[in-house]
């Protein structure tokens, strides 16, 4: 079905794909808890459930307060899984800055390169953390920050596991097919081809973007994407893809290399879309002449 039932029946979809969490944990109780990822390959997947989880132990002490239990489960799950069928929703780079405790409500604080996840990929990315968390028994809602902002363009801040169906291969409603630029073994720039599925309410570039940062890539290779390189937003108009940054995600010593190698990516992967005529780049929403170092003046420039 489409994204606008993802937040149906949560019970019954995991009792269907057998991950549901157990009944919740006391403290006492505390040995085991799932952490939840995305499932690889999802034709291979359970009922086609878009998420799967991996044990974690936790701290046996009985001393250990619940927010180092927070604590201790938010970064095992940001840690990756050690499971080949699963792979992390987190952007590379994402970190745990705080956690805080208001009652049964969890605030988990993380790095910038959350921000660059929007769309079902932000969805996802949040109901791991909350399946994960409200495994606690103390723990019955979650929000989820950036540097102690709330991500602006959120339906919600606030959630909860009953709030969740997973997604599966039905939400994929088309498919386009583009070009990713990637740090190749020898430092270069490669365009590696991918086809990106497409989910209700996505657009091409944002999904584009998000394969960007997040994409599989090949022993050796990496993303051209800083963790600090943060995307508030893409959209196209007429034609012109327009991309914003923020600059207060830039570190004081940013690497100006490293800086011109991210816009060159973001621009020639963007312009793979038969979409996109130009690619223009705006830093806070406004234009500027450079980002990082970097002159911005080739990025307004035609792609074709």
């Amino acid at each position: 079905m489409r994204r606008s039932i993802l937040c149906l029946l949560l019970a019954l979809t995991l009792t269907l794909s057998g991950c549901a969490a157990a009944a919740a944990i006391t403290a006492q109780e505390e040995k085991n808890c799932q952490l939840y990822y995305l499932v690889r390959d999802l034709e291979q997947a359970a009922g086609g459930d878009a998420l799967g989880t991996e044990s974690s132990a936790l701290p046996k002490e009985s001393a250990d307060t619940l927010q180092t239990q927070v604590e201790s489960l938010m970064n095992a799950l940001l840690a990756g899984p050690s499971d080949p069928s699963l792979m992390s929703p987190f952007p590379e780079g994402t970190r745990l800055l705080k956690v805080e405790l208001r009652g049964s409500h969890a605030m988990v604080d993380l790095s910038t390169a959350y921000r660059n996840l929007s769309g079902i990929s932000l969805t996802l990315a949040d109901y791991c953390i909350t399946l994960t968390l409200t495994q606690l028994s103390a723990v019955r809602s979650v929000s989820i920050l950036v540097r102690g902002q709330e991500l602006s363009y959120r339906d919600s801040q606030r959630f909860r596991p009953r709030d969740v169906l997973l997604s599966s291969t039905e939400d994929v409603v088309a498919t386009v097919e583009v070009l990713l630029y990637a740090i190749d073994p020898e430092g270069g720039l490669t365009a590696v081809p991918r086809t990106l599925d497409l989910y209700e309410g996505d657009t091409q570039a944002e999904a584009l973007v998000r394969a960007l940062r997040q994409g599989s890539w090949n022993k050796d290779w990496r993303s051209a994407l800083p963790d600090w390189f943060s995307i508030q937003s893409v959209w196209l108009d007429d034609g012109v893809c327009y991309v914003n940054l923020l600059s207060s995600a830039v570190p004081e010593d940013a690497d100006s290399q490293e800086a011109d190698l991210a816009l060159r990516a973001l621009q020639d992967s963007l312009s793979s879309l038969d979409s996109v005529q130009e690619v223009r780049i705006l830093v806070n929403g406004e234009p500027a002449q450079d980002y990082a170092g970097v002159s911005l003046r080739i990025s307004a420039r035609p792609t074709r």
